[in-house]
């Protein structure tokens, strides 16, 4: 392997000649302690920063902070933040048009599995990748500037954030913390298939965020307490004895008038599917993770969908348990959601009226008496809210306007003012007023049908790129997917990789065999043993399976046949 040395060399050789000439330094250097890796030269001083991996063979770190998987990726999201903070400190971190800067991967409130930083959990290696705007005057390499960056700043930042012994030991004890929360997050998480439960509010939860536009826990907003109907004592290992409230599998309604926090905390159920940081407010904020939030999305395609359990028939005797549509209406997307969501193995479903079709989720007992059941093709959700109950699907559903769920949930909790209050009793008393005895005329619900996923001409073809844009929109090959209604994205990062595992799997896995589910297990699988970068390169963070079909879902030039 090349030395330092010999790249110093390097350097000085094309000092003051035209900016390609940097691509001359691309390949692996042996500082010692690690090896810098030059992947990738920007083009130009005004490009995206050249990417950089740092291998450290010896990193020194305690096995046990990376002892099973949940542990490793804690250590990995803390390292990041720990170099993210140095950046800042030192001055050098900036924007991608900034030569001389140098940056990592940015990351959230949620504690994710990133390319940017991984660790051999076989014999604790570390690579950690960043981002180096190579210096230039104009388009005149500065060789000098390129030296203090790689062969004293950097040194210095991977010596004292990435190498254990040269770590002080508020950084130990950060890094010691870290791994503390992720074993309590674990134990909650077992807990809940200990105790049958679909979600852990800890109290002293802080569920509002700072505003629309950030994941940060709100100032001085009110602490969560849980009622005492629904209070679950849990014993951590490291903190103790925890309080909170835990929501049955079952049936949950959640109401109350507008503003007192029922979508709030609807959204911190959603995002309990990850793990969050320390003093984030959510930390103990736990869901099933497997648990999807459905809403109706007018104008999504849908391809090849048994909706039969939730629409009947449609005008123009367009089939429902072969359902296609490229711009569906917001009970049929609905209806696609929910089956989506059972096919991608979810048995949480999520949901909040505000963001429902109202002839989805209900039908009351006097438009039934104006336009009769064999006028009407929708099979409201309330008639199978119950049969998904009994066969191990929870609901979590938030109603302020209507009361029509009160016979059929288990458990009904009130917020007000932020609190949560449990009025099943109450609530159930006055229903009986309304109560109608009257059976199900539907037929019973069909299980979800599997999917074989077909092969799409459109990402076979060569230099195929992926876009995103925010969590708004990825692109493949030109071709735009909505990806707005998968709301439990919450990093580009995610979407970057689900771009890039998608048209993976059309070039190597796709075989008109496989169903989603085994495309899923598989993609899931290799990201396990090769690591996201395995799959392209620029930073990537591991997205659950129920957004990674999500996406696929909606791209309009896939077609599925069903098995």
């Amino acid at each position: 392997m090349k030395t330092a040395q010999m790249l110093k060399s390097e350097i000085l050789r094309i000092d003051g000649r035209g900016y390609p000439n940097y691509r001359d330094l691309k390949g692996q250097w042996d500082f010692g302690s690690y090896v810098l890796s030059i992947d990738h030269v920007q083009s130009d001083p005004y490009a995206s920063p050249s990417d950089v991996s740092i291998y450290i063979p010896k990193p020194g770190f305690p096995q046990h902070l990376y002892e099973n998987k949940v542990c490793r990726i804690a250590l990995q999201d803390q390292l990041l933040r720990m170099f993210g903070q140095a950046l800042k400190s030192n001055g050098r971190a900036g924007g991608s048009k900034q030569t001389g800067s140098i940056s990592c991967a940015k990351v959230t409130q949620e504690i994710l599995e990133r390319s940017a930083c991984t660790i051999n959990p076989e014999n604790g290696s570390l690579i950690f990748r960043l981002n180096v705007g190579f210096p230039a005057r104009g388009r005149t390499i500065l060789g000098g500037k390129l030296i203090e960056i790689l062969f004293h700043v950097l040194p210095e930042l991977v010596c004292h954030n990435l190498i254990y012994e040269n770590m002080t030991l508020a950084q130990k004890g950060t890094l010691q913390k870290a791994y503390e929360l992720s074993i309590d997050q674990q134990a909650i998480r077992k807990a809940l298939t200990d105790q049958h439960l679909a979600a852990f509010v800890a109290d002293g939860s802080i569920l509002p965020r700072a505003s629309g536009a950030s994941s940060l826990p709100m100032k001085d907003a009110i602490p969560f307490v849980s009622t005492k109907e629904n209070e679950v004592f849990l014993d951590l290992p490291y903190a103790g004895k925890v309080r909170g409230l835990g929501i049955p599998q079952g049936i949950t309604l959640i109401v109350g008038g507008g503003y007192h926090g029922k979508s709030t905390l609807l959204n911190a159920l959603e995002m309990g599917v990850y793990d969050h940081i320390a003093k984030d407010g959510r930390e103990f904020v736990i869901t099933q993770a497997d648990a999807a939030k459905i809403r109706s999305e007018d104008g999504r395609c849908v391809h090849t969908e048994d909706i039969s359990s939730f629409i009947q028939s449609l005008p123009n005797a367009k089939s429902t348990t072969d359902f296609v549509s490229e711009d569906a209406s917001g009970s049929t997307s609905q209806a696609a959601n929910v089956m989506e969501a059972l096919e991608s193995g979810s048995r949480v479903l999520l949901i909040d009226e505000d963001t429902s079709a109202t002839n989805f989720m209900i039908r009351d007992e006097l438009m039934s008496e104006v336009v009769a059941s064999s006028e009407e093709p929708i099979i409201p959700y309330i008639a199978r809210i119950r049969e998904l109950a009994d066969k191990g699907v929870s609901t979590i559903l938030v109603a302020g306007s209507s009361g029509a769920y009160f016979d059929q949930a288990d458990q009904i909790l009130q917020m007000k003012n932020y609190e949560p209050h449990n009025i099943t009793a109450f609530a159930k008393e006055k229903a009986n007023a309304f109560r109608n005895d009257k059976k199900s005329e539907y037929p019973p619900m069909k299980p979800p049908r599997a999917r074989v996923v077909k092969k799409n001409p459109v990402l076979l073809g060569d230099k195929v790129k992926v876009k995103t844009n925010a969590l708004d929109t990825i692109s493949i090959a030109r071709e735009p997917i909505d990806i707005r209604a998968l709301e439990q994205l919450v990093d580009s990062q995610q979407t970057a990789a689900i771009g890039k595992m998608v048209l993976y799997a059309q070039r190597y896995l796709v075989d008109g065999q496989k169903t989603t589910e085994q495309l899923a297990d598989e993609l899931e699988s290799l990201a396990h043993e090769k690591g996201l970068s395995f799959f392209g390169k620029g930073a990537m963070a591991m997205p659950r399976r129920q957004e990674l079909l999500g996406a696929l879902n909606r791209m309009r030039s896939q077609q599925f046949v069903q098995k």
